[in-house]
């Protein structure tokens, strides 16, 4: 079942309360929605766009689908829906990429690295 919430403020509480994340993108940067529910241990469905195909791997940690397919899109909701042992481990998998791969810690070291690469003393 799809509920329309409307606009919140308090993402956290939000995600607490949903078991899958859907972001159909044609084109994202980094996408802070998908690493926000990886961070919360929540199975991603996302589009084969650069940005969300960045963080999200089909089958490790999400599910992505074509981009405008809507089919594709509504079939990938409903294998997770009808698939809580799938849900679990993608999120579980989410939520360790996330601490691995984009924690802040990590994003702050690697950009350093970039400035300290173009910039030497």
């Amino acid at each position: 079942m799809i509920e329309w919430w409307g606009r919140h403020e308090d993402m956290p509480a939000v995600l607490a309360r949903v078991d899958i994340v859907c972001l159909p993108s044609y084109r994202e940067g980094m996408p802070k929605a998908l690493l926000e529910a990886m961070a919360c241990g929540l199975p991603c469905v996302t589009t084969d766009a650069p940005g969300c195909r960045d963080c999200v791997a089909d089958g490790d940690n999400g599910l992505l689908v074509p981009v405008r397919d809507v089919e594709a899109l509504v079939q990938a909701i409903g294998r997770l829906l009808d698939d809580p042992p799938l849900r679990m481990r993608l999120g579980e998998r989410g939520r360790q990429r996330a601490v691995e791969e984009f924690s802040s810690a990590r994003v702050i070291d690697a950009t350093l690295a970039v400035y300290r690469e173009l910039c030497p003393p």
